[in-house]
Formats: C-alpha cells, structure tokens, sequence
C-alpha cells in the first residue's frame, strides 16, 4: 500500500493506517507516496516505479504507457463484465456512531464515576460536608435523581463524542492513502480509469470505507461511464454536501443533552426551593429544638436546589468545549477532502474534449433556451404594448369625447347665458327708452302748459300800484 505525506514530515517515524506498522519518511524526498513497510511483500496489482523516478512520485516517468488499456487479463467483453460486477462496498455512516454502543460507554462511565466518589463520603447523610471531596461526593450522591440524570447524560453525550473521534481519526488516516497513484499515470482518462478504481478496490477495506476513498471511487466510476469533466465536478459538490449534511445531523443527540442538563439542573432548583418551603414548620415557636430543625430542613433544601444547578450548568460547560472543538476538526477533514478532489482529482481527469464539447453543448443550449426565452420575452412584450397602446388609444378617444362634449356644454352655457345678458340688456335699453320718453312727454306737456300760459299773459295787462310805506308818525290817506 502506498501513502502520502508532507514534505515537514520527511524524516519522521510514522504508523502505517492500515497495519499500524512503524514506517520511516524518507528524509531526502519532498512530498509523495510511501514506500511499503520493510519485509512487507508489495501489494499485488500495482505495477512498481519506473527506473529514474521514486516511490514518491516526483521526477521520472511512469512505467504504464500513455495511453494504457484496460489490463491484459482482461478482454473488452470481460472487462466491461468486471466493471458492472464491482458493486462498490457497503459504507458505514462516517459521521453517527453507535446509538447503543454510546448508551453503554455512557452507563459504564457513570458507575464508574460513582464508584470513584463512594470512598470519599465522610460526613452524615444531608450533612454540611466535612471537606471539598466529601461535598464534591454529595453533591453528586445526596442532590435528589436529577444530579443522577445529568451525570447520566453527561456521560453519554461524552461516549458519542469518543466514538466520533475514533470516527474523525479513521477519516484521516485515510487521508494519508495514495488514491491516486502516479504509477499508473499522470492523469485520468478513459483508457486508464478502470485500473484507478481497481486500485482503490484493492486498499485494505478498513481504509477504503471513508468519505475520501468512497468520495474518489464514486467521482471515477461516474467518469468511467460518462466521461465528462463537468459532470464530475458537479458530483463532487453534491456529495460534498451530504457529507456536511451528515456531519451537522450527528451532533443532534449531544446538542439535546447540552440543552437537557441545565434544565434538569434548573428542576433540581424548582425541587430544592419546594422541600425548603415545605419543610419550614413555625406552628410552635416557643419550641427552639423544633425551629432549628425546621430552619435545617430549610437550609438543606436550599442547598439542593442550589447544587443541581450548580452541576448542571458546570457539567454543560465541559460538555460544551469538546463537542466545538470536535465539529471544527470534523469541518477542516471535509474541507481537505474538498481541497484534494480539486485541486487534486480535477485537474487530473482528461476526458479529451468530450467535456468541452459537452460545455460547448450546454453552452449552444444554453444560448437557444436565451434565444427562446428573449424571443418569448419579446413576444410578450410586444403583445403588452400593443394592448397599452389600443388602452392609450381608448383613454384618447373618451378624453377627446369628453372634451368635445365639455366644449359643447360650455359653449351651451355661454350662449345661453349671452342670450340672457342680451334679453336683459335689451329689457333695461326698452325700460330706459320708455321712461325717457315719458319724461319727455310730460316735459313737453309742462313747456306746453307754460306756453300757453304765458300766451294768455301776453293778451293782458297787469297793472301795478305801489303802496306808500307809512311811518310811525305819518298819516294814513
């Protein structure tokens, strides 16, 4: 089996993932593929380096030819025949341990837990504690069943984080696999694909049932059929999603227990607070032997309400740190294996132009469904702003209707109200004209009379004698 490694950890004595065998990192090679562990025989199926080059890949050519077709033991009928009968491998859930294999961690863990503090209990059942282990005992064995629970569930949540860290190190052991081996080529095409997933089929089986090897198995095997690069990236990111999918789902059990304890620990309070109240009898006061026992009930009761609290929110702190840490670990494996597929797989896949004619494709279709969709987006615009045009029209019309009509009922208006003003002005010339002409009639009639008087005058005499003023002393004649 070949492995991978860093070029900082050239040098260095490391153990093999699959045997757990002691290998020793070649100091003068930078970053590459293993060589075998000593007196280990080679894997069978893996043609051996080329003369020139090193097991680490770097300068030199490969021994398999450019074009390599599919193994020699194989004819084309046969090895489409071994293709369809590989069936992959049955994959574990990479991320959920086992729900009753945690349940059992978490159960032994407790007895063990309890049976570590049993020594330490000095004082008096529900007594002060004599010292810190002796109160760190009660407190986890004379706090009613709630501290039992959150011990419980402490423990439990504790056994699934030790089993997905086993989990998360299988996950990177697999990391340091040569998936992709340069001894069979510097790239992946259609000739070569099938003896890059026979590669992967023949690494030990604890190793190869990882979301790298199945994650690389699948990327290949949808190659080897369709041969597109695009596809294959598009594959990729999708199951790069169902594994953080999974990821996140796992920690859905630890984040119940880190919401149960301090509830339990806030009943612990609710429990506590009701034996203090309910312990207090104050029915005879005289009595001081039985207040102080009342006021020690009381006291021990706060106390219990106050420690289920206490441990309950401690025991979700510690329970808190662990599982961050471990779901930021978890995180940065899938990131590297996102990184490997590409930057790694990718730009190792050849599918000699079939993917650029299959984007070349999709890009034609891409610009016909455009073409349609302007075409259709036109089209209905268009049909839009010939029916706002015929309503533009309509509102014209009705508006040149209304303003004809207006017109005709202002013209209307003004000629009647002309009419009037000349009917009027008519009535008061008429008024005026007959007064006037009675005025002047009667005033020749007065002028008349006064002719006529003046004519009698003229025809007469009018004689007139004037009357001597008589003075105080004067006679009268």
């Amino acid at each position: 089996m070949q492995l991978k490694a860093e070029p900082e950890m050239a040098g260095k004595v490391v153990r093999c993932p699959g045997c757990n065998s002691k290998i020793s990192v070649p100091a003068d090679l930078g970053a590459g593929a293993l060589p075998p562990p000593s007196g280990l025989p080679p894997p069978s199926g893996i043609t051996p380096p080329a003369a020139g080059g090193d097991s680490w890949g770097r300068d030199g050519e490969s021994s398999a030819p450019e074009e390599p077709m599919p193994p020699a033991h194989y004819s084309q009928t046969s090895y489409e025949e071994h293709r369809a009968a590989r069936g992959g491998w049955e994959e574990k859930d990479p991320a959920n341990p086992s729900a009753l294999l945690a349940v059992a961690i978490g159960a032994v863990a407790t007895l063990a837990w309890y049976g570590i503090l049993f020594p330490f209990g000095m004082g008096e059942y529900n007594k002060p504690a004599v010292n810190a282990m002796d109160y760190i005992h009660d407190l986890f064995y004379e706090r009613t069943w709630v501290n039992y629970t959150e011990t419980f569930f402490f423990f439990w949540a504790v056994g699934i984080l030790y089993l997905k860290v086993q989990k998360l190190r299988h996950q990177q052991a697999a990391m340091y696999l040569d998936v992709l081996p340069t001894d069979i080529s510097q790239e992946v095409n259609s000739e070569n694909v099938g003896q890059f997933i026979d590669h992967l089929y023949g690494l030990p089986a604890r190793l190869r049932d990882s979301m790298m090897v199945n994650r690389i198995r699948k990327g290949l095997e949808l190659f080897e059929i369709r041969q597109s690069n695009a596809d294959v990236s598009n594959m990729l990111s999708a199951q790069s999603n169902i594994d953080g999918a999974r990821i996140g789902g796992s920690y859905a059990l630890t984040k119940v227990f880190l919401w149960a304890i301090p509830i339990l620990g806030f009943i612990g309070t609710v429990l506590g607070l009701s034996q203090a109240i309910g312990s207090m009898d104050l029915s005879n006061v005289s009595d001081m032997d039985k207040i102080m026992g009342s006021i020690g009930n009381v006291t021990s009761g706060l106390g219990t309400a106050f420690d289920t609290t206490l441990l309950g929110l401690v025991l979700a702190m510690f329970l808190n740190f662990p599982m961050n840490v471990l779901a930021k670990a978890e995180d940065d494996n899938l990131n590297n294996i996102d990184a490997f597929c590409n930057e790694v797989l990718l730009p190792r896949l050849n599918d000699g132009g079939a993917g650029s004619a299959s984007i070349a494709g999709d890009a034609g279709n891409l610009v016909d469904a455009m073409i349609k969709g302007l075409a259709g987006s036109q089209k209905e615009f268009l049909t839009d702003l010939n029916a706002l045009s015929a309503k533009i029209k309509d509102y014209a019309d009705n508006l040149d209707k209304r303003a004809a009509a207006h017109q005709e009922h202002v013209d209307a208006q003004f000629g009647q109200a002309v009419n009037r003003m000349r009917e009027d002005f008519t009535n008061a010339i008429t008024d005026a004209v007959r007064q006037s002409t009675e005025y002047n009639r009667a005033l020749a009639s007065g002028i008349q009379g006064l002719n006529n008087v003046l004519k009698e005058l003229g025809t007469k005499q009018i004689l007139i004698h004037q009357v001597k003023k008589k003075g105080w002393f004067s006679r009268s004649e």
